[in-house]
């Protein structure tokens, strides 16, 4: 049902003129019950200005209208709300004074946001209605305001750092090593980096993020920095600063109201002293989702109604860095209840998560894959989780362990679903057994997702449709796209309509964050009867399309593309990988 405050919206619309007919009011109607917004239906669909519905649901809601766009906010009234928050609520700060605090806001009957900065401020609160679009380009000025942070404290501290520093303990503690320390980490955070490196050079220090997958440069500092900046992120993580020959591991965590970050480090021996590189993992499980990663909904569908079987093994394949982990940990996530003991044996564990046991793997002194997994069995688990399967023994051993009664969760380095079975196969694994244990293959890469905001639509060239023609089963995959409905039957590839990536102040090149493209095949009777020593990757591969619709990973990349979520240059990157 439409709740009040947008039946009076559109009521006022309506008398202004904006919106016309009781067949469109109708039609808008219908659209709201059907869960969309009113930003939705009538902003995006160029039905009525953004600024004047705006100006609407101030009038409605007896707020003043703010336009957001003459504002200059100044940083300390902008970070009154946390960037988190801001974005969570569509909220801005834009203005205060000793005894007020004004904030605009696209959805003004959300009183519990209000109340809570009026708690934060300890003064009134006054609410005023700003476009959503406004806030979305307001939220902009948060990354901005902290790249200024980040230059100002680098250059402020630079010159109070000491050219020799010759007691590292001291030089870790050093206040203006603390800041640009701390300024290197959070700016990493907000930005969404999910790698810190810092590599020495004979004259400079250069620190780069690695962002959605491909690497920035963001600072140049001067050699002097590099030693104490080593050591205080060494003390961050219990390490040894005077160990400056041995690599070295260690893990420290960043925690506030606005996120939990734990910083995997691993510092390594270089010709020009040490390089760090940290690995940023979000603590706060807000991401380990299996419906935010990318699956499509029938193969979400047939991932969780295989997790939920009590045994049998899930395999996730694909190189490093293709996301095969946050899959796991997704899925760990769906079936953590409090009926179901779940241990895991990693190596590294990437992410902490309640009420699961997970081991870390050791083998300097003996803990490896085999012998952890050897002691889970004996642990009375319902769900075991194997990072990886790197030899013949841990192989045979995760087997037995989806043949005794557990539900097996792992990852494999293949390139395909499919070749997931020969790979196995060279590992020793008998064809009957893998026939009888293996439920689920799910292949993954990871391409990076274009900005909405930017983003540019574009159709398909000649030269282009000669490529796809040229390397692809060019007609294999537009059949899939009409089977999934996302081109009309009777098109052509000329008639595809794509998206490029274009850059905005938001995003890296066009891009912001990543999902996967997926191949997932079920293990069917048919598949089993398949699994022997003389039948190929190529010929299991075959059988799952042609009897399963088994959709391949390409074609579900080519799927994002013209859906808009990705684009083609992304898509054939990792997909010729």
């Amino acid at each position: 049902m439409v709740d009040d405050n947008n039946k009076n919206v559109l009521v006022v619309l309506a008398e202004q003129g904006l919106i016309k007919g009781e067949s469109q009011i109708s039609d808008i109607t219908q659209q709201l019950d059907g869960g969309a917004t009113l930003d939705q239906v009538l902003v995006e669909t160029d039905l009525v200005e953004p600024e004047a519905l705006a100006k609407v649901r101030a009038q409605v809601a007896g707020l003043p209208y703010v336009d957001l766009r003459e504002k200059q906010i100044p940083k300390n009234v902008l970070d009154i709300i946390p960037e988190s928050t801001a974005r969570g609520h569509m909220i801005i700060a834009y203005e205060q004074t000793d005894n007020v605090v004004r904030v605009a806001m696209s959805d003004p009957s959300d009183r519990q946001i209000v109340e809570f900065i009026r708690k934060k401020v300890d003064r009134p609160v006054e609410v005023g209605v700003a476009s959503a679009g406004a806030v979305r380009n307001t939220l902009g000025n948060y990354q901005e305001s902290l790249e200024a942070e980040l230059d100002d404290v680098v250059s402020k501290e630079l010159k109070l750092v000491n050219e020799i520093v010759n007691d590292l303990g001291k030089a870790a503690e050093d206040l203006p090593i603390v800041r640009i320390t701390q300024a290197i980490l959070k700016h990493a955070i907000v930005e969404g980096a999910s790698d810190i490196h810092i590599e020495p050079t004979d004259k400079d220090v250069i620190i780069r993020y690695r962002v959605d997958g491909i690497l920035h440069d963001m600072l140049v500092l001067p050699r002097a920095v590099l030693a104490g900046l080593v050591a205080r992120i060494k003390v961050l993580s219990n390490l040894k600063i005077d160990e400056h020959r041995l690599p070295q591991d260690g893990r420290f965590m960043i925690e506030s109201d606005e996120y939990k970050v734990a910083f995997r480090v691993s510092t390594l021996p270089v010709f020009d002293g040490e390089k760090v590189v940290m690995r940023l993992l979000d603590e706060s499980g807000k991401k380990l989702s299996l419906d935010d990663i990318g699956i499509r909904p029938a193969a979400l569908e047939l991932m969780r109604r295989i997790i939920k079987r009590p045994h049998g093994m899930v395999l996730v394949t694909g190189p490093t860095g293709s996301g095969k982990t946050t899959t796991l940990y997704a899925a760990m996530k769906e079936v953590n209840t409090a009926d179901v003991n779940i241990s895991t044996i990693e190596d590294p564990v990437e992410y902490r998560m309640p009420r699961i046991n997970q081991t870390q793997v050791k083998p300097q002194i003996g803990l490896t894959f085999a012998n952890g997994l050897r002691a889970l069995v004996r642990q009375d688990p319902d769900v075991i989780m194997v990072g990886e399967i790197r030899d013949e023994e841990t192989a045979s051993l995760a087997i037995n362990a989806a043949l005794t009664g557990h539900l097996v969760l792992t990852t494999l380095h293949t390139n395909s679903a499919a070749g997931a079975i020969p790979r196995m196969r060279d590992m020793k694994v008998e064809a009957f057994l893998l026939a009888s244990t293996v439920n689920l293959i799910m292949a993954q890469r990871l391409v990076r997702k274009l900005c909405v905001k930017c983003r540019k639509e574009r159709k398909l060239d000649a030269q282009v449709i000669g490529e796809i023609k040229k390397e692809f089963n060019s007609e294999e995959i537009f059949k899939t796209l009409v089977r999934e409905k996302v081109v009309k039957e009777g098109s052509g590839w000329k008639d595809v309509v794509i998206y490029q990536a274009v850059g905005c102040k938001r995003c890296h090149d066009g891009y912001k964050g990543r999902i996967g493209i997926y191949e997932t095949m079920e293990i069917t009777p048919e598949i089993q009867k398949m699994i022997k020593p003389s039948v190929t990757a190529e010929q299991i591969e075959q059988a799952a399309r042609e009897n399963d619709g088994m959709v391949s990973m390409l074609e579900d990349g080519i799927i994002k593309t013209v859906e808009g979520t990705t684009t083609l240059e992304e898509v054939l990157r990792v997909a010729r990988e």
